[in-house]
């Protein structure tokens, strides 16, 4: 099982876009193009090639650039680069990157790569998905999860590329769309630095030695099932249940990403059958006591960074919307003219209640979309907090109006990082956290 006996380097694709504005805080040498270089440099698309222009006029066009630092210190700071993309919260900051850096020309532009440890990688990771100042526990418990979902994902990527079949995570007709979105796109580098992965933000955010000593700490563990890397998932909050892997993304089941009551007691589970519709309705309209049930802005404001703090009804939410203002939205975010949407109904849940199908009923067509991503992805402007919802029609004069109700936020498999953060703060380890969410698992230090 053990491909790796020390700790690899890791491609992550920052961004990619026509033109990227870098300040280079040192010397950079790319040899291969007989490149030493320093200060602001602007990197643009030129045709097949890379346009590179100097504040201190050197300048070029290469077919692709590496530019490695001359000294371990020195660090890049990317101008504009675009977090949160799609969600609610996205916006562009500037940010600061130790490692060397990869620019490659493509169909869309020019595309950035970061390349450095994946030790430090981690500590980048653990500070951009929370805060630094979780609880140790939680740290360590995060950074043994993003390690394990790394390597399991650079080994996932290797054997795609070896693969003679092309992967396939859309299935579309005139009657269904259904559709998962993974990271099995990223055909230049391993994964991207965005939610779309997991978040990383360079050392802009790596500023506290908390989120260094939980890597430190754990260096080399990961968690394992039957010999092999877990693809080990996590989500901001699973709304007091966790979901299963092949309901969200590929139809692969594995036994370590299953069904997992978010309390203390799991024998408690009051839960039912939450692919049931009046259980999950239940469900949903109820509030049952959980681990990442809390208010407690203390650990709040641990866990969650100042763009994730501005959410606050995550554990149970609410959205409204009239008929035309449905019917605008989907057809803006789906590209489909459903007419008036007049319906929609659930067609299948998933565990935790989150829908796998979802039925949309218009004055001109109707249509089954999934998977879960899919169904968030269409009905908010950036994305709704989770599929696990509920449809009321009222009418409201001569509207009608669709309340929607819902559980959690994101997919939630894998770990909850809310319920993880309070597990934390009540004293739990991190491996009593890790095994709390990930059934039949077992953590191995691989180097």
């Amino acid at each position: 099982m053990n491909k790796f006996k020390y700790a690899p380097d890791v491609k992550v694709g920052i961004l990619t876009t026509a033109d990227i504005r870098i300040d280079l805080n040192g010397l950079f040498k790319d040899e291969k193009n007989g490149l030493s270089i320093s200060g602001i440099i602007t990197l643009s698309a030129d045709n097949d090639e890379i346009r590179l222009t100097g504040e201190n006029g050197k300048s070029g066009s290469y077919p692709q650039l590496h530019l490695k630092p001359a000294i371990l210190k020195s660090s890049f700071k990317v101008f504009d680069v675009t977090i949160g993309i799609g969600f609610h919260w996205q916006k562009n900051e500037d940010q600061v990157f130790s490692g060397s850096l990869m620019v490659i020309p493509g169909t869309t532009g020019i595309t950035l790569i970061n390349i450095l440890p994946v030790e430090n990688y981690l500590v980048s990771v653990i500070s951009s998905e929370m805060r630094a100042t979780s609880s140790p526990e939680m740290l360590k418990a995060h950074a043994v999860i993003s390690r394990s979902w790394l390597l399991a994902q650079i080994e996932k990527g290797s054997e795609l590329r070896k693969s003679e079949n092309p992967y396939q995570s859309a299935f579309v007709s005139d009657e269904e769309i259904i559709r998962w979105y993974d990271r099995e796109d990223h055909a230049e580098f391993d994964v991207c630095a965005d939610d779309h992965c997991q978040r990383y933000q360079g050392i802009t955010r790596a500023f506290n030695d908390a989120a260094s000593d939980a890597v430190n700490q754990t260096a080399g563990e990961v968690l394992i099932h039957d010999n092999v890397l877990c693809d080990a998932r996590f989500s901001k909050c699973c709304g007091g249940i966790t979901e299963k892997f092949e309901n969200v993304w590929e139809p692969l089941i594995h036994p370590y990403l299953q069904r997992v009551y978010d309390n203390e007691d799991h024998l408690s589970d009051l839960s039912g059958d939450l692919t049931d519709e009046e259980d999950a309705r239940a469900w949903i309209m109820s509030s049952p006591p959980a681990f990442c049930n809390t208010t407690d802005k203390r650990i709040l404001s641990q866990v969650l960074n100042d763009y994730d703090q501005k959410t606050h009804d995550f554990y149970r939410w609410a959205i409204s919307y009239s008929a035309e203002e449905l019917s605008d939205l989907i057809k803006s975010k789906t590209g489909i003219d459903f007419g008036i949407i007049h319906d929609m109904v659930p067609v299948e849940r998933g565990v935790s209640g989150r829908l796998k199908k979802l039925r949309i009923t218009g004055t001109n067509k109707s249509m089954i979309i999934g998977k879960e991503l899919e169904i968030r992805k269409a009905l908010s402007p950036a994305h709704l907090y989770s599929s696990a919802f509920i449809v009321e029609k009222v009418r409201k004069g001569d509207d009608e109006i669709f309340n929607l109700y819902g559980a959690g936020w994101g997919h939630g498999v894998g770990l909850c990082q809310i319920g993880a953060a309070v597990m934390g703060a009540k004293g739990y380890g991190y491996k009593e956290i890790l095994l709390h969410y990930f059934r039949g698992a077992d953590i191995k230090r691989l180097y």
